[in-house]
């Protein structure tokens, strides 16, 4: 008798769980077995989240940074649904939907990600705006496009957060606004990029001075209102005008996986064995921004592309009765824009700057594009776009 097709649901179509689904639907599965994978996102489309910020001045287009998930998806067998995950019964192994539908699986997969929360400063969720999604950047630029058109000698802007994410957009920005720009970044420790390398630290600062944006470390944020910001620094609080401020900090765990009955750890991240299972169930598996494995692991793109790949070989393995594999964690450098044809790269014992660092960052990351058919359209797109310039 011909055993029932088994089904794997994946929660979330960030890297985490759009790259798990992809490598299930390569790896060798026996044609009669095959299962059915099914991812759920509720939203439309896959969001490559590194180059968002050239998103903003219009560097690259959103076709090429968040591609639809029927668009990746058109030569797989993976079924896409657009919803939004309302709860699960674990005991069942079903998921329901908040279009009043449930799934039942065998395999679960959760990638949901992580949200900026605002709500933690006063005046923070009226007046600040996030960087996280492309609904986001598309608010932030409409923003930016208004103010250029205003009767203002300077814009002044304040970014909250001097890692990765403040230090892109900042550059980002004074390169749209030009001379007209008043960029601070408020970093609330005692230095930005703290978790990088030295170099990149070292390209960044120099960067952000020749581009004149100003750096206040060990500095909070108490307040902000249409048209200001409040800081604290050293004990004294001063009052800044500013036309935008942009709010680059924090995650917060979402009310999706903070109602599920997991194991968590005291950040309510899902607990996760070293197979990225979820410890007490074997037959759920957790990978990205919500999962914690160990301290050393990033909460970065790379290392949910390369737990992508551990976690889908683990669910074909427990499927073949084949052994699991340990998740090892590579550390392959990190890249950091730094405004237009310009970035910072840093690892495997290269150090990068410049026009060559902002080639080799773009190389890369097509290379890590979902599909080998996006690859090739944004690639095509790259080498095209100078000659259509130049005749128009």
């Amino acid at each position: 008798m011909q055993q029932p097709q088994l089904h794997i649901c994946l929660v979330g179509g960030g890297f985490g769980g759009l790259y798990t689904a992809l490598r299930l639907n390569q790896l060798p599965w026996n044609p009669q077995a095959k299962p059915r994978i099914t991812l759920i996102d509720k939203k439309d489309h896959f969001l490559f989240a590194p180059l968002l910020f050239e998103y903003l001045n219009e560097e690259l287009q959103s076709w090429e940074i968040a591609p639809p998930f029927a668009e990746l998806l058109t030569d797989s067998n993976i079924e896409f649904k657009q919803a939004e995950v309302i709860g699960f019964e674990l005991d069942r192994q079903k998921i329901y939907l908040g279009n009043q539908t449930q799934i039942s699986y065998d395999f679960l997969v959760l990638a949901s990600g992580m949200a900026t929360p605002t709500n933690t400063i006063v005046g923070a969720q009226e007046y600040a705006l996030p960087f996280r999604t492309l609904s986001d950047a598309r608010k932030v630029r409409e923003k930016l496009k208004s103010l250029l058109n205003l009767d203002l000698d300077k814009i002044r802007i304040a970014i909250v957060g001097g890692g990765y994410s403040g230090i892109e957009l900042a550059c980002k920005i004074a390169d749209l606004l030009g001379d007209r720009s008043r960029i601070r970044i408020i970093e609330k420790g005692d230095e930005i990029l703290k978790h990088s390398s030295k170099f990149n630290q070292e390209s960044s600062k120099r960067v952000l001075e020749k581009k004149h944006i100003h750096i206040d470390t060990n500095t909070s944020v108490e307040s902000i209102t249409s048209n200001t910001i409040s800081l604290l620094h050293r004990g004294q609080v001063s009052i800044l005008p500013v036309e935008l401020v942009l709010w680059t900090v924090g995650n917060t765990v979402p009310e999706l996986i903070t109602n599920i009955s997991l194991e968590k750890n005291r950040q309510g991240l899902l607990d996760v064995n070293q197979f990225l299972q979820v410890k007490g169930h074997d037959f759920i598996y957790a990978l990205g921004d919500i999962a914690q494995i160990n301290q050393d692991i990033p909460k970065t793109a790379q290392a949910a592309i390369q737990q992508a790949d551990f976690c889908a070989w683990n669910i074909w393995a427990s499927i073949n009765n084949k052994p699991l594999l340990p998740f090892r964690y590579s550390a392959l450098g990190e890249m950091l824009s730094l405004g237009i044809d310009d970035a910072s790269i840093s690892g495997l014992g290269i150090n990068l700057e410049g026009i060559l660092g902002y080639l080799t960052r773009r190389m890369v990351y097509l290379y890590r594009l979902p599909t080998l058919k996006h690859q090739m359209n944004v690639g095509l797109h790259w080498l095209t776009q100078p000659i259509f310039k130049n005749f128009s």
